[in-house]
């Protein structure tokens, strides 16, 4: 379990100025009963096999605004995939990262970290999605790939994901004061 958590954290990049801070992580896919577990774990490997790569990174400037960047590869050539921001880390089962991450939980459209995607012949891609806020403490801990974009697909994959997150003296923040405190949430 020990070895299994240092490599973990040693694909998680961490850094921070007083411009923001960014979170940078990458993992393998595995199945969930796999020998060496993993952050990354796949539920079909139809969709995304084993040792399909994944990289996630969060950039939120000083006053909160985040960028969330995904880039796959070695997953199911030319095809469609749906991928949000969940709220929960990755488990054994599809369902066990929980709902999609909102900024106003109920909210409307937009309130999500969409990161809906097309692969290339190599299956290989990449979504970027932009927001004015910032992820909340403890609310955001996963990007859920799913079989196609939409409301109604099916979760094929899930990496877990340590997002940083904003305060609230950094949703406040109106330049004036020292600075807005952000910081990232390694769990």
């Amino acid at each position: 379990m020990l070895a299994t958590l240092s490599a973990v954290a040693a694909a998680v990049l961490v850094s921070g100025t007083a411009g923001g801070y960014t979170v940078d992580a990458e993992g393998r896919f595995a199945p969930p009963a796999a020998f060496i577990p993993s952050a990354a774990v796949t539920y079909d490997q139809s969709f995304v096999p084993a040792a399909a790569s994944i990289r996630v990174r969060q950039h939120t400037a000083a006053g909160g605004a985040t960028t969330v960047d995904l880039r796959i590869t070695g997953v199911r050539p030319h095809h469609s995939f749906g991928a949000y921001v969940h709220e929960r880390p990755c488990g054994a089962r599809p369902a066990d990262a929980g709902a999609r991450y909102e900024n106003q939980p109920g909210g409307a459209e937009g309130d999500a970290v969409r990161l809906d995607l097309t692969t290339d012949a190599q299956g290989a891609g990449a979504a970027s999605d932009h927001h004015t806020w910032g992820l909340r403490r403890g609310e955001a801990a996963s990007v859920v790939i799913q079989d196609r974009p939409g409301d109604d697909a099916t979760r094929v994959a899930c990496f877990t994901v340590p997002f940083g997150w904003v305060t609230e003296q950094a949703r406040a923040y109106d330049g004036k004061t020292t600075g807005p405190r952000t910081g990232p949430q390694v769990r």
